[in-house]
């Protein structure tokens, strides 16, 4: 073990069923260093870009962040990356929960896993002791089912999973990976990618620690920190709101999607914002290593569920116009347990809801029906015609019934709860992000002008750099105010070496050009990084300060050149040979 660094990688080959421990490589380690950035370059090393990803060649790769495990809040967090089933990109997902220090405990700062069982199983991890188990009496069962008997299996309540539920044994490529319960690897289909592994899960159970090189400065720096930067006023809505106050937010500057996003606000937002949560919340919870506890328990009857948070709310809520918190939960907790990303499902649900009310199709979806939630059960055990069409996802299902005028997505990714037509930092960021439509590479809802273009194609740039290396660490989105300068001081103390914010912005910088040469490699053009037709040409309806607006084609089209003469790429997106040199990214270069 060295410090910060459990120094071994966890290599499974599910078709001969051999597991094997890979010291760490440290000279990826020191360029990538963790999670986001040494996923990819494991990844990397795996496949080859045009790699099936549902095929037995396609590779896994779930690892932790360097800070993972150690006492630093807010770090608990655990990223895949592979090749989406949903996109055909490079993708990454984390989650936080307790799984990722767990695995640090137990000796592994990750896990790389190719192939394909002939049968179900489930990777068992206590400490040394790994082995391949049957999951065949789990076949169908739901996430929080699965994750009961797989911590019976490790004999242990303590033990973490990483599991899939029934959406995800049949592929759907929106499917997720679900963690203690009500936390997810989220996007862009994980959980498809277990279940064409016939991967039922991975449970975890670790008794070591994580090394420093100093314990007693790095608790000193830690405190610190903790008290003079996280707990500020800004960081704290985390724990007080959580994410149900952006509905409030984006009601008022008219990104609120509304009806499949035709409109951007609606005079029933009170029904479904951070009051409305806190009248039904039972209770709150946090991460490992989180003093802010943002995970908000609700329950209305029977319905229950650790949420919802904004995107549900906002793309269950306002984007299918249902108002009614009940269904929502009800909608929420049935994609937690069958395994369904709660965006892309309402994404297409909406979607169906306006072919539907157009006359193109009718998929018995209506906008306003509170009973839509039912549909889940439908898509994720594709037990009827109209879920296997909505298993599709917006955009497959959208080309079948002749509507992507009405489809909202990017690269094949639904897009968040936050309409680009309102913030054209937004649209952006959806265009050049390498999984396709997402808010988390980079966040412009509190841009002082929505709509300058230059000052914002800067700001998405730069918190892309900075997520990327951000994510690498294990850190949560909830730390606000963090930058380069504290992860800097945190690691120069806990690894004993110096380590400077030039580095690690640099390193942010290399791991997005990393994995837009993935994509590029794969085919990926500029064409790609686009818009849907209904941002760049159908008016904003109802919508404030944003009404009436398009990103129009002409627009978006001089920001994204101007996006890439920023990163130094040529005018079809592909990183220029300076570019690609200064990074020391040469091997990657087609």
């Amino acid at each position: 073990m060295m410090n910060l660094f459990a120094g071994k990688v966890l290599i499974v080959d599910l078709t001969t069923g051999q597991l094997s421990k890979e010291p760490l490589r440290m000279d990826w380690a020191r360029e990538y260093w963790g999670s986001f950035g040494l996923a990819t370059r494991y990844y990397w090393d795996a496949v080859t870009p045009d790699v099936d990803p549902l095929s037995a060649e396609n590779a896994l790769v779930i690892m932790p962040g360097v800070l993972t495990g150690t006492i630093v809040p807010m770090t608990g967090r655990t990223s895949m990356t592979s090749k989406s089933p949903l996109t055909g990109t490079i993708f990454n997902t984390n989650v936080g929960g307790a799984f990722g220090p767990e695995l640090k405990f137990a000796g592994y700062d990750g896990i790389v896993i190719k192939g394909r069982s002939a049968s179900p199983v489930f990777l068992k991890i206590v400490d040394d002791e790994v082995s391949l188990e049957s999951a065949e009496a789990l076949t169908g069962k739901g996430i929080f089912e699965t994750e009961k008997s797989l911590e019976e299996a490790a004999g242990t309540p303590d033990a973490k999973c990483l599991v899939i539920g029934p959406a995800g044994e049949k592929q759907i490529p929106y499917a997720i990976v679900g963690s203690d319960a009500y936390r997810q690897m989220g996007r862009a289909g994980g959980g498809a990618l277990f279940g064409s592994k016939n991967l039922k899960g991975i449970v975890c159970r670790g008794t070591g620690a994580v090394s420093v090189a100093d314990m007693e400065a790095f608790q000193k720096k830690v405190t610190y920190y903790k008290e003079t930067n996280l707990f500020d006023e800004l960081n704290l809505g985390s724990n007080t709101d959580g994410t149900p106050i952006l509905v409030d937010i984006t009601n008022e500057v008219g990104v609120l999607p509304v009806r499949n996003f035709t409109q951007g606000s609606t005079p029933q937002a009170g029904k479904i914002n951070s009051d409305a949560i806190k009248a039904v919340k039972q209770g709150d919870r946090g991460c490992a290593t989180c003093p802010l506890a943002c995970g908000k328990f609700t329950r209305i009857g029977d319905a229950r569920v650790e949420g919802p948070e904004y995107e549900a709310l906002a793309l269950a809520g306002a984007n299918c116009d249902v108002y009614d918190m009940e269904t929502i939960i009800r909608y929420n907790s049935l994609c937690d347990d069958l395994g369904l990303d709660i965006m892309s499902c309402a994404n297409t649900i909406a979607l169906a809801m306006e072919i539907t009310e157009s006359g193109r199709g009718d998929l018995e979806l209506k906008f306003g029906d509170v009973d839509f939630y039912k549909v889940v059960t439908e898509i994720a055990l594709l037990s009827t015609e109209r879920g296997r069409d909505l298993a599709l996802g917006a955009k497959r299902l959208a080309e079948k019934y002749h509507s992507t005028d009405m489809s909202m997505e990017v690269k094949g990714l639904e897009i968040p709860a936050y309409d680009p037509r309102g913030n054209y930092g937004m649209g952006v960021a959806y265009a050049t992000s390498e999984r396709g439509a997402c808010h988390l590479r980079a966040f412009t809802l509190f841009a002082e002008d929505p709509f300058n273009t230059s000052a914002l194609v800067a700001e998405v740039q730069a918190m892309q750099d900075f997520s990327s290396i951000k994510w690498s660490m294990g850190f949560c989105e909830f730390w606000f105010t963090l930058d380069t300068a504290i992860l800097a001081d945190l690691l120069t103390v806990g690894l004993g070496e110096e380590i400077t914010a030039e580095e690690l912005d640099r390193a942010g910088e290399r791991i997005w050009n990393l994995n837009r040469l993935f994509n590029v490699a794969n085919g990926f053009t500029c064409k790609e990084d686009s818009l849907p037709e209904k941002v760049l040409k159908r008016k904003l309806e109802n919508a404030g300060p944003a009404e009436g607006r398009v990103f129009s084609a002409s627009d978006f089209e001089a920001a994204k050149q101007y996006y890439y003469g920023l990163r130094n790429w040529d005018e079809n997106g592909i990183p220029s040979a300076t570019k690609i040199a200064e990074l020391g990214l040469e091997a990657f270069a087609s």
